[in-house]
């Protein structure tokens, strides 16, 4: 990958399933190309089946191509922690064996030298009570893995989607990060969405929006935009842009307000204790924003007997016809399969 230009470097990590750590650092900005393939074992050219069964001694990973004057390669690495559960030495999540363990392969003695410093500093941190198990190894031989692994995330999006969320691994993130609201300029998502001043909020909201996300406010119920939309689609802060639900997961809980029983996204919400009327509740914000948005409410229907209670005034809705325009062409596939 080095050959593709003088000026971009190359970085490898292995964390688990590659479809999920291949899509964490596409996002990144910086960030050239991502792929997907298989290293550190001794079978030559190995396919997936049989990296996947075990043996080869080979495991899932990313070769990242990246331009250090966009991103660093410590920017590199702290993305990679604050993707994989590091303390698992026996594979990540649901996908279980040495195959799916956590590595970082240097290419030189700098990037061996960071790795190894970038790992003190988490151990130390107290943020983990197991240790750090990942390995720091130097790169050998990266083989590609098979062309409909690349970009899975893209080209398969509702399978993706529906492996990442029942692998657990938003899960864990979310709990083991939910105290860094702030994760610098690098970090997946931010370079998009991302909060403007507040001058250009009171020029760009209605005061009822503004009063809604910034002023911690509520509409009225049944006169208020979304509660009774029926459309096929998602719904994305009004602030950011950046995606909160889906209407596959909305449902009429008779209250006025537009209901979930879960996120489309659960990594850009943020929950918090709410005291304000004297009794405790759990506020629902955005991540990326720090919108508010509404409430979580333990009397859902099944699934997940939760209810996601959020202001209309908060949402933008983009029907599912209009996603590719609107740059949110990966969750059309969620739709495509709708009879």
């Amino acid at each position: 990958m080095n050959e593709k230009h003088d000026n971009f470097r190359t970085a490898t990590f292995a964390g688990g399933c590659f479809w999920c750590v291949e899509a964490d650092f596409e996002k990144v900005d910086g960030v050239i190309e991502v792929v997907s393939g298989y290293t550190g074992g001794h079978k030559d050219d190995p396919t997936y089946d049989e990296v996947s069964a075990g043996g080869t001694g080979h495991v899932e990973a990313v070769q990242v191509l990246y331009d250090p004057q966009a991103v660093s390669y410590t920017e590199l690495l702290d993305v990679f922690w604050k993707h994989v559960d590091p303390t698992d030495p026996d594979g990540q999540f649901s996908d279980r064996g040495e195959q799916y363990r956590t590595v970082i392969f240097y290419h030189d003695d700098e990037q061996k030298r960071l790795a190894e410093e970038s790992k003190r500093e988490l151990e130390t941190s107290g943020r983990f009570d197991k240790p750090i198990a990942t390995e720091i190894v130097k790169s050998t031989t990266f083989y590609p893995a098979e062309e409909y692994h690349q970009n899975y995330s893209r080209t398969h999006g509702l399978r993706y989607k529906l492996y990442r969320s029942n692998s657990g691994r938003d899960r864990f993130l979310e709990k083991a990060w939910s105290d860094e609201k702030e994760t610098g300029p690098n970090w997946p998502g931010n370079s998009r969405f991302t909060k403007p001043s507040d001058e250009t909020l009171r020029d760009t909201l209605t005061p009822l929006q503004y009063r809604v996300t910034q002023r911690n406010g509520t509409e009225l119920a049944f006169s208020n935009e979304y509660w009774d939309n029926k459309r096929e689609g998602i719904y994305v802060d009004i602030v950011s842009g950046e995606p909160l639900f889906s209407s596959l997961d909305k449902y009429d809980s008779d209250t006025g307000w537009p209901s979930f029983t879960k996120p489309l996204e659960p990594g850009n919400i943020v929950e918090k204790e709410d005291r304000s009327l004297l009794t405790v509740r759990t506020e629902v914000r955005s991540k990326h924003a720090d919108s508010h948005l509404g409430h979580v409410f333990p009397d859902g229907p099944p699934p997940t007997g939760l209810r996601y209670c959020i202001n209309s005034a908060a949402l933008r809705f983009i029907p599912k016809e209009d996603l590719e325009k609107e740059g949110y062409g990966e969750y059309a596939d969620l739709f495509s399969d709708k009879k």
